[in-house]
């Protein structure tokens, strides 16, 4: 349950976008970012896929990576 899946965006260093599944939206970091995040956020077949992501890519390979971790 203590798992976040985060998704940014950056170009030249500088963070664009940030998509975090405990907040379940794009936030815009500058004003292309906030373009860019609402466009997605507007996206509902885009968004649904982002939102599933923390079951389908986090949940399966939680044990793996914790293991190599360790």
């Amino acid at each position: 349950k203590g798992i976040e899946f985060i998704r940014s965006t950056y170009f030249n260093k500088l963070q664009y976008t940030k998509f975090s599944s405990s907040v379940g939206k794009f936030v815009g970091f500058t004003e292309q970012g906030m373009k860019n995040a609402a466009a997605s956020n507007n996206n509902n077949m885009y968004m649904a896929s982002i939102r599933a992501a923390k079951e389908t890519i986090c949940q399966p390979n939680i044990q793996r990576m914790y293991d190599n971790i360790l």
